[in-house]
């Protein structure tokens, strides 16, 4: 300790002083400019996974440097991603999208981190939280209604199904089956 306070002195510094000095990062290159650099130093599985999303940041943010995004403007990004969508019969919301979207996001801040252009603190994806998908009753209940269904989600299965009649919070929205109309009530035998 005597050592560092010997240097501070023959360097004409106070402890205080080291501590009001605010830490000076580079500028930060734009989400344009930063985007390849990722993608070049990732393993090939994380570039296809994430290079969609990259490229939706880019057309979004593009010109944006990678310090300016707060998480508001994460979930307004997360917000018009959803809006553009192609809604599929498969499809949860946009859900699976916006979680791989913050991934994409944490990849690309936590290599900006590393590469010391932004701070831990600085970090707005690390704000954003991921919602949790639908419950697996809503969800079988909007894919019957999408499907052809009865509004209160009934359903009845093929053969390929464990059971030939189940109500709509047992039957099970991987399964490879014809979803049809049930006559009568969901607990129909």
């Amino acid at each position: 300790m005597d050592a560092a306070r010997l240097l501070l002195t023959r360097l004409g510094l106070r402890a205080q002083d080291l501590l009001d000095t605010p830490v000076s990062l580079p500028t930060a290159p734009t989400f344009r400019d930063y985007i390849p650099i990722i993608a070049a130093g990732v393993r090939p599985g994380t570039r296809r996974v994430y290079s969609s999303y990259w490229n939706r940041i880019d057309k979004h943010w593009g010109e944006r440097r990678i310090d300016e995004p707060t998480p508001s403007d994460i979930r307004q990004l997360l917000v018009d991603m959803q809006s553009e969508l192609v809604i599929r019969r498969s499809g949860r919301g946009g859900h699976s999208a916006t979680e791989h979207m913050i991934a994409a996001l944490r990849c690309l801040y936590r290599r900006a981190e590393e590469d010391g252009l932004i701070n831990g603190a600085a970090n707005p994806a690390k704000k954003v939280t991921s919602h949790a998908a639908p419950a697996l009753a809503a969800y079988v209940a909007r894919r019957s209604s999408w499907a052809g269904g009865s509004a209160n989600g009934a359903s009845r299965c093929t053969p390929r199904c464990s059971s030939q009649s189940l109500s709509a919070t047992s039957c099970s929205p991987t399964a490879q089956c014809e979803r049809t109309t049930l006559v009568g009530s969901a607990t129909a035998g």
